[in-house]
């Protein structure tokens, strides 16, 4: 059964920001309690943090570029949804690292913190799993129609399986309660995007480019 997206409500966004207070306030618990430690600069929470929230920058960008290249309503819906969600986990993700005192850039490769720094530098634009390329995001912005439809769910599927694989990865390595959480609630949700998206293709006679 296809998620049911929410209305684009000023009560929505309301509580989105409700929400994001409220697990900005429990990660600062969550580090500044008795016995706990803030993450260090190069900890899998910091790393996952300023990939992640690299990777979501690009999503929302994908999802404004077809918002403007399609009428349909289920796709202009869906790429909303995405650029919300991202664009406030994201938000979440640049403010912890703030909280922590650390930077939002490293020295070292991305990825670094889940082993896989030693991967090839990414190629025009596409800087961890998933990315969609320079190249990809300039066609995107040519296209309309179906074949902007087709397209975005083609880069997106691709970009959420690389974002379910990293928030997996912290999940697995993450030491900070709530990024964890976090990040389930990435693999969950994303998962979900997933199939819809599947559907959406083959409703339009396509599929995944891989």
């Amino acid at each position: 059964m296809r998620r049911r997206h929410v209305g684009w409500t000023a009560g929505a966004a309301a509580a989105v920001l409700v929400a994001a207070g409220a697990i900005t306030y429990a990660v600062a618990e969550d580090t500044g309690g008795a016995g706990t430690s803030t993450p260090g600069a190069e900890s899998a929470d910091a790393g996952f943090a300023r990939d992640m929230a690299v990777h979501h920058q690009q999503a929302v960008e994908m999802s404004y570029i077809v918002r403007d290249r399609t009428k349909n309503a289920e796709v202009r819906r869906l790429a909303y949804d995405i650029a919300q969600t991202q664009a406030n986990q994201r938000g979440m993700l640049l403010g912890w690292l703030d909280l922590w005192e650390l930077p939002k850039v490293s020295a070292r490769p991305p990825m670094t913190w889940m082993g896989m720094g030693d991967m090839p530098a990414g190629k025009d634009g596409a800087l961890m799993p998933g990315m969609a390329t320079n190249t990809d995001l300039r066609k995107l912005g040519t296209l309309s129609g179906k074949q902007a439809e087709v397209f975005y769910l083609q880069l997106m599927t691709d970009h959420h399986k690389g974002g379910v694989h990293m928030a997996e990865g912290c999940v697995a390595k993450c030491a900070v309660g709530v990024e964890k959480r976090l990040a389930k609630g990435m693999v969950e949700a994303q998962r979900s995007e997933l199939q819809l998206m599947a559907d959406m293709l083959k409703e339009r006679g396509a599929q995944a480019r891989s």
